[in-house]
């Protein structure tokens, strides 16, 4: 059996450029039943969450993917392929039951992981934080690459186990909050979430502003973890985007001294699910000297969705 220690690489996305390219179409109607499929007979799991030991009796073959909860999670559901998941995999050669990877992911889109792994996709639709879910994928849902990673034969299926660990939200959920401030930005949304920001031609604030559009139910952000979020920055004179992680196509997991203050400041305290607008002056953003393509002196302005708290990693 081949281990692979970190997971992008683990299923053979390190050299594949996921980000920019995949659909972030919504998952169908997110209600979730089990496979009637004979062939989902053929495979027993054992082990803790995480350590999933897979026994098949092959051949395994099935024409279309079918799967079934083993354990059903009452954690959030993946209901977009833009949400952020992070599971355990464990993939078994259909045709001789060798276990051919056995690791943890890192969180990124489920759109993602349809790019090359079309029936982990389907898989994860509507699934619940905490599930065990047991497949078996049609050849037509895994990608030459990836049969070229594992080692599969053009036409063979794979039996594949994903403990669910972590579903992360797509954009901000939280109830919309009343703002009164006059001279502030106004921020529109498309339908998946994305924000726009139109800067009113006025001076800017000269303190940190941090307005609450909606609040989240979720945890607060410390010090303690990192926070997964979605985030557009304009600068005030020119309303430019200079940064955003929906342009990037995939979310940002920051910790409160790994951005600038008036980031920081705005970041701590707010839950989860919690949507943000927030200007930052000069002096608690890039200063006199700017970074990149924010010039100096320059007044920002943030549009930040909180879409998860990450886990601290053990020390060793």
């Amino acid at each position: 059996m081949r281990r692979i220690p970190a997971v992008v690489a683990v299923l053979g996305l390190s050299a594949l450029a996921l980000v920019g390219c995949s659909s972030t179409a919504p998952a169908a109607s997110c209600d979730r039943a089990d496979s009637d499929s004979s062939a989902l007979d053929l495979i027993e799991v054992s082990g803790a969450t995480g350590s999933a030991v897979v026994t098949v009796a092959p051949p395994v073959y099935v024409e279309k993917t079918v799967f079934t909860d083993a354990e059903v999670g009452d954690g959030p559901a993946v209901t977009s392929r833009a949400q952020d998941v992070q599971f355990t995999a464990t993939i078994v050669d259909g045709e001789s039951g060798e276990t051919l990877v056995s690791a943890g992911t890192q969180a990124q889109p489920v759109a993602e992981w349809a790019t090359y792994y079309e029936g982990i996709a389907k898989m994860l639709e509507c699934a619940t934080e905490g599930s065990r879910i047991v497949g078996a994928v049609a050849p037509d849902d895994l990608s030459d690459e990836a049969n070229a990673n594992l080692g599969l034969a053009d036409g063979q299926a794979a039996v594949i186990v994903l403990d669910l660990e972590r579903v992360f939200l797509a954009a901000a959920d939280g109830a919309p909050q009343f703002n009164d401030r006059r001279g502030m930005p106004s921020v529109v949304l498309a339908p998946d979430g994305r924000p726009g920001v139109i800067v009113p031609d006025a001076a800017p604030p000269t303190d940190l502003v941090v307005e609450v559009l909606k609040k989240g139910a979720g945890e607060p952000v410390t010090a303690e973890a990192p926070a997964r979020i979605h985030y557009t920055g304009v600068t005030w004179d020119d309303g430019e985007v200079f940064d955003s992680t929906w342009e990037k196509g995939a979310s940002a997991s920051v910790t409160l001294d790994g951005v600038v203050p008036g980031f920081a400041q705005a970041l701590e305290g707010q839950t989860v699910g919690s949507q943000l607008l927030v200007v930052i002056p000069p002096d608690l953003g890039y200063g006199a000297q700017g970074s990149g393509a924010v010039p100096g002196d320059a007044t920002l302005v943030f549009v930040i969705d909180i879409l998860g708290l990450d886990e601290v990693a053990a020390t060793p």
